[in-house]
Formats: C-alpha cells, structure tokens, sequence
C-alpha cells in the first residue's frame, strides 16, 4: 500500500512539473506572439498543440484563421479551435460559435453556433451570453423565446458588457421577455451609454426627449444625441440639426442644423436628404 502510495505522490509531481513546464512555454508562445514574433509563437504553439495543451491549440487555430506567421487556412483552424474547444476551453469554444455564426471558414450552421457559443456561455463568457441571447431573440438555430434571451443579457450586462447592456435596456423598454419598464430600460442604456455605445446613446436622447423613466429633459437629449451624432451615428446627426433647427434644448442655429443634416443625408438617411431639398426649395 505504501509503495502505491509513493507512486502516486511521484506520477503526481512529474505531471504537475510537466503541467508546469507546458504552461511556462505557453506563456513564452503569448509573449512572442504579442510583440508579433509570430516565428517563434508558432514552433512554441504547434509543439505544444501536439502535447494536448488547450491555450496552445487555441493560439494555433488564431495564428491559421488570421494569417499570422502562416499562410492563411481556416479549415486548419477550425480544426485546432475544435480541439481546444472540445478539452473545455472557452475562447476556442467562443471563435468556433463566431464561426459558425456568419459562415466564415465553414458553412453558416445557426445550430452549431448556438452549441458552442452555449458551451462558452456556461463558463461565464460575457460576449458569448449576449450572442446567444440574441440568437434566442431572434430565433436563429432555437426556437424563438424571448425570456431566454432576456436571461442571457442580463447574465452578461451584469458581468459589464456594453452589448448586453444596451440589449438589456431595449428588452426592458420594449417589454420583450420581462414586464415593460422604462426605468430599468434607462438604467441600463445608460451603462452601456457610459461605455461609448453608440445605440444606447442614441436611445438615451430619445428617453430624455420623451420623458421616458426619466424626467423629460432637451438639454440632456441634445447632450446625448450629440454625442451619438459626433460617433457618425446618422439618425442622430438627423436628430441633432432637427433640434438646432428648432431650437429645441439648444439655442436656435439653422447652419448648425444645416450642417448636422447634411452629415447625416451624406450618410443615406433618407429623412435627412428630404429636410434639405425641402428646405432649399423654401
């Protein structure tokens, strides 16, 4: 018994040293790869993709999909991404629903993607919980059901995902999947406006225009259309030179509105270009 004993404890120390050595050369493999010594990453990775190691195969399978220290062959890695993917990790389980998704490397399969983004969501994935949720919402690859996908977003905007986030808050407005709510909506598109999302400030001037969760404001609907518009978002540079036009939460300025229409008609707004013949005919 004590011989078994002591023959673990041995089998045990050389893999963890094993173990250990396999990551140190992993670590050495990112390393070059981020200073884009791509020669170097690739000999460390394809070793160690040979040894089973997951990150290795993972890193592998990017080097091949994007070309970098090789020539570019998604079949190759699609082929490493499943490896890795299949011993359980999450980032290959990830790229591999990305896949998938929008056919690119493999055929467009919905069903597919909806596994493997489900696999990477399961292990706390922010951005796979957001697609899949969106998947549920618009039934791609599952049927259609629109508490799931309310779950899933919120699983992922509590994790701080912007796109979660603005999903969250548009559910929330719209009463998809939870009881309709403006002020959760609000808070929410204001996350995710925080964070640069163009959409949900977009969303935020409009719930400050309305008075929607909040009290009705223009000076913070302009302030947030404004920043969405200078972002090149077209509906709202529309929406802005419509408020200078007006002089609606801004000082009137018909060149300003002038000029913020015309950003958005250069962008094939169709509202936009409307607003500017009719207004050079008058």
């Amino acid at each position: 018994m004590k011989f078994f004993f002591k023959l673990f404890v041995i089998l045990f120390v050389v893999a963890t040293l094993f173990a250990g050595t396999a990551n140190a050369g992993v670590g050495e493999g990112i390393a070059a790869y981020q200073v884009k010594d791509y020669a170097k990453a690739l000999n460390v990775f394809k070793s160690l993709a040979e040894q089973d190691n997951a990150e290795a195969r993972f890193y592998l399978g990017k080097m091949y999909y994007n070309g970098e220290g090789i020539a570019q062959d998604k079949q190759e890695a699609i082929k490493w991404y499943k490896k890795a993917a299949e011993q359980g990790y999450y980032k290959a389980q990830y790229n591999l629903g990305y896949i998938y998704y929008n056919g690119e490397g493999a055929a467009q399969n919905y069903q597919e993607a909806v596994k493997w983004w489900g696999k990477a969501a399961d292990q706390g994935s922010d951005r796979a919980q957001n697609n899949l949720g969106v998947m549920y919402y618009k039934g791609e690859g599952v049927t259609q059901n629109y508490q799931e996908a309310f779950k899933l977003y919120k699983k992922a905007a509590d994790r701080g995902y912007a796109n979660a986030q603005y999903n969250l808050g548009s559910v929330y407005r719209k009463g998809e999947g939870v009881t309709q709510n403006y002020q959760e909506a609000f808070t929410w598109l204001k996350k995710a406006a925080d964070q640069g999302l163009v959409d949900a400030q977009y969303d935020l001037g409009a719930m400050y225009s309305r008075g929607e969760g909040v009290a009705q404001n223009k000076q913070e609907a302009f302030t947030w259309y404004k920043k969405a518009a200078e972002l090149g978002f077209a509906p709202a540079q529309y929406n802005l030179g419509a408020m200078y036009y007006r002089g609606d939460g801004v000082t009137q300025n018909t060149q300003e509105a002038f000029t913020w229409f015309q950003k958005a008609a250069d962008q094939g707004l169709a509202e936009a270009q409307d607003v500017l013949k009719k207004l050079r005919i008058d």
